[in-house]
């Protein structure tokens, strides 16, 4: 007598079609990113192009992250194209208040998928949720920083680059509670 296994559909939750979504979103953040530092690169800013390169890589890490949980959850990834991002800038405060609202945004959306999964009684899910929003409030506070910094600078875009080489904001190495990358991190 021949045994056939059945193979059982799993049905995606809501948690798992918002982790799909956040794929997408910190892809687009990321290519927001790299806007932000070639305009920066091509203004003559080199900290802040820096800057807004290494944002750039810590967001397609983040993407590359939900990936991996989402494989080692034998939930099939899916990589989405991304939105249009903007390219279009005139002066520095403008792209800095872009990154912070961008990353505030990035917040609400992570604090909703960790909501979803308490909600869906995903616990797993929900702890991994916790170190993105431990992340959040760090990249939240780094980016007010930043804007207060090019506030305060009144112009003088040198006081900024001088205290993006002094402080190093938003370089604090790498995280070993941070999950693992599809891929690895770069």
């Amino acid at each position: 007598m021949a045994v056939t296994a059945k193979k059982i559909q799993h049905k995606e939750s809501k948690f798992e079609h918002l982790l799909q979504e956040q794929v997408k979103n910190e892809f687009t953040a990321s290519q927001q990113y790299i806007a932000v530092a070639v305009w920066f690169d091509d203004n003559d800013l080199p900290r802040l192009a820096s800057h807004f390169y290494k944002q750039a890589l810590e967001e397609r890490n983040h993407a590359m992250m939900i990936v991996q949980y989402l494989m080692d959850n034998s939930i099939k990834p899916q990589i989405p194209a991304i939105e249009q991002v903007r390219n279009d800038f005139s002066e520095t405060r403008e792209l800095v208040a872009l990154a912070l609202e961008q990353e505030r945004e990035v917040t609400r959306e992570i604090e909703t998928l960790a909501k979803t999964a308490r909600e869906e009684g995903d616990y797993t899910g929900e702890q991994f949720m916790q170190w993105f929003l431990k992340e959040q409030v760090e990249e939240v506070s780094q980016m007010s920083t930043l804007l207060n910094v090019v506030d305060r600078s009144n112009g003088n875009l040198f006081d900024v680059e001088n205290f993006l080489a002094r402080e190093q904001v938003g370089d604090e190495g790498s995280d070993p509670t941070a999950p693992k990358a599809a891929g690895g991190a770069l």
